[in-house]
């Protein structure tokens, strides 16, 4: 399941290093807090890969 925007990609970025422990949690905002607290590594990094070719900013 890749991401549909931008946005989603980096906060699903940021997720997957706080789960890599190369970022502290306590660092975390919003979206990507959420995602790392209710999705698993391999989630997360599937959410994150791929281009950002194409892909808008921000879905409404």
């Amino acid at each position: 399941m890749p991401a549909k925007s931008k946005a989603q990609q980096r906060a699903a970025g940021a997720a997957l290093s706080s789960e890599r422990r190369e970022t502290p949690k306590s660092k975390l905002k919003g979206a990507s807090k959420e995602m790392v607290e209710s999705m698993t590594e391999k989630q997360l990094g599937e959410f994150a890969s791929g281009s950002t070719k194409g892909k808008p900013e921000h879905i409404d």
